[in-house]
């Protein structure tokens, strides 16, 4: 069983590289379809390793997934924050270190998680109900926060409310992968079409160990990656969004930052299966459906294939952020931006539809206006955090 255990991990791993390198195609398609083979191709297949395989995929694509979204600023809807500040990065040559300041970020969250797991599974079962009925007051706080600490404070309410409002509209049209077309549009195309407007040429790209201190970034995940992991409406994203608020993280810092809260939302979405039986990834949600309810010895599994497939998928990501730095300087980059934008609008009609290409358009045009405000990118994660406050305020009334 340990051997079939190790190859659905290494299996895994190499799903979630191509996942990860390849835009658009996330992780959940592939959590479906396996879902949807489990009773007829894999009818016969012990469930313990198919989880293994998805547990090991998800974590592998959270890594590597940062690499196109920095260098080819083609996002997920778990790493579209990432691209501006890596931009800056990948602009000063620096394109290697802003990848592995997310890769750190995730390393450390591995061994965070191992740790932490079992006491937040006790804690949480406990205090769930309690946590639950405040989240609404601790989101509202968390953007007055957001926005009073911005010295062009009108600006900064602007952009959060106009891609709030963009959000709420986007995520009630019953659009398929709705997440998709509204983060390419306000944190990919947007950033390409300015790219391609200002002719940006990419400096030859230099391979250093990156420099920083982890503490506040790595703070501020933990203090805010628990809540998104266990509670409904949350997800990365917002979690980012939270802890920058809480460790006041700059652009480096954030890389880190965004870097362990991925992986720290998601190990906790399993967690979450065990502890509260509640799913909040496409991830533990597929786990659910093959397995049904988490015991504490599958838990334990489950964390050894995270600690294996982190520690191989650092390794992977170094690999190959390395051969896209050695590359990236060489090419046409304006010609890459055209090409890569052409391929998401492709994407976004595969998955989306011609309404989700509506919804590109429109997003990507807000972002551009946006990024011409001079105030945090974060402020555009309105887009999500507007429609999370108004589900909790609706179970309140």
């Amino acid at each position: 069983m340990l051997i079939e255990i190790l190859i659905s991990i290494f299996i895994g791993i190499l799903a979630g590289t191509f996942t990860g390198l390849a835009p658009g195609i996330h992780i959940n398609l592939v959590g479906i379809l396996l879902v949807s083979l489990s009773n007829s191709l894999f009818k016969n297949t012990n469930r313990i390793y198919l989880i293994v395989f998805i547990a090991s995929m998800s974590i592998a694509h959270t890594f590597i997934d940062f690499i196109p979204s920095i260098f080819l600023g083609c996002p997920d809807t778990d790493s579209g924050l990432s691209i501006l500040p890596g931009h800056e990065l990948l602009n000063k040559g620096k394109g290697y270190e802003a990848v592995m300041l997310t890769a750190y970020g995730g390393l450390i969250a591995i061994i965070i998680l191992l740790f932490v797991s079992f006491p937040l599974a006790a804690l949480f079962s406990g205090i769930y109900d309690s946590i639950h009925s405040v989240m609404l007051w601790i989101l509202i706080s968390m953007v007055f926060i957001l926005i009073f600490t911005e010295k062009k404070k009108f600006s900064a309410l602007f952009v959060f409310l106009i891609c709030g409002l963009l959000g709420m509209c986007v995520l009630n049209l019953g659009i398929k992968e709705s997440l998709l077309p509204l983060l390419t549009g306000l944190f990919g195309s947007s950033m390409l079409i300015i790219s391609i407007k200002n002719k940006t040429q990419i400096s030859k790209q230099e391979v250093t160990k990156p420099k920083i201190k982890m503490l506040k970034p790595i703070l501020g995940a933990m203090i805010a990656s628990p809540l998104c992991g266990f509670l409904p409406g949350l997800g990365s994203g917002q979690a980012a969004v939270l802890g920058s608020v809480v460790s006041k993280a700059d652009n480096k810092g954030f890389l880190v930052l965004i870097g362990a809260t991925n992986i720290l939302v998601m190990g906790f979405s399993f967690v979450s299966l065990y502890a509260i039986s509640k799913t909040r990834t496409g991830a533990a949600a597929a786990i659910q459906e093959i397995i049904g309810i988490l015991s504490w010895k599958i838990l334990i599994i489950l964390l050894v294939a995270i600690l294996i497939s982190g520690v191989i998928s650092f390794l992977l990501t170094k690999v190959l952020a390395k051969i896209f730095s050695q590359k990236i300087s060489k090419i046409n980059y304006s010609l890459l931006s055209i090409s890569t934008l052409i391929f998401l609008v492709i994407i976004v009609l595969i998955f989306s539809g011609f309404l989700g290409l509506i919804v590109l358009i429109a997003s990507t045009l807000i972002g551009i206006y946006c990024n011409t405000l001079k105030v945090r990118k974060t402020n555009m994660m309105g887009c999500l955090l507007v429609p999370t406050i108004v589900f909790y305020l609706l179970q309140i009334i």
